[in-house]
């Protein structure tokens, strides 16, 4: 297909084969937070949030997350999911009766009660349709089994230590031409 246009020193979208990237926006946290969530309760991530405002109805966004991060609750490293929002709509797996739905978990890592190291990593993907040409925000959520603090780009007792881990996370929203 011809590219028909140059707009503001890029190729208009309506130039863009369908399977080809339009934009790609993204957010790189790299500070530390520890946010709260309840008992059961879908929770979104405010530090990996990503606004992107789509060229066309029909394009597809591809979203990604890599979430580093220790769970307070020992129990809560097997007992959760991750998700993404579209500004207030919860993505991924629908609601099926009691269970805890959504995309994918994170690793789980060998803790032993050990709160300075082993840190646990969600890395996930969904492909949304939101059939919209206005600004979207896109959120990673979480859903445990109990209430917990979470420990974002760092492990609960974060010792000055060299057996102890740091890391960052990120959140992706690529627009793909329809």
């Amino acid at each position: 297909m011809p590219i028909s246009k140059i707009v503001n020193g890029g190729v208009a979208a309506s130039g863009i084969p369908s399977g080809g990237i339009i934009q790609v926006q993204r957010t790189q946290f790299t500070g530390t937070s520890t946010p709260s969530i309840a008992a059961n309760t879908s929770t979104a991530l405010t530090d990996l949030t990503v606004n992107i405002t789509p060229a066309s109805t029909s394009s597809v966004i591809h979203l990604q997350a890599h979430v580093f991060l220790e769970f307070g609750v020992e129990g809560n490293d097997w007992e959760h999911v991750f998700f993404f929002y579209r500004d207030t709509t919860k993505l991924g797996q629908p609601a099926s009766g009691s269970r805890k739905t959504g995309i994918s978990m994170a690793t789980r890592t060998y803790r032993e009660a050990d709160a300075n190291s082993t840190p646990n990593i969600a890395r996930y993907d969904y492909f949304d349709t939101p059939a919209t040409t206005s600004t979207i925000t896109y959120k990673c959520g979480i859903q445990a089994l109990t209430a917990d603090t979470l420990y974002i780009n760092r492990t609960v007792g974060d010792q000055d230590a060299n057996y102890t881990e740091r890391g960052i996370s990120l959140i992706s929203a690529t627009e793909i031409a329809g």
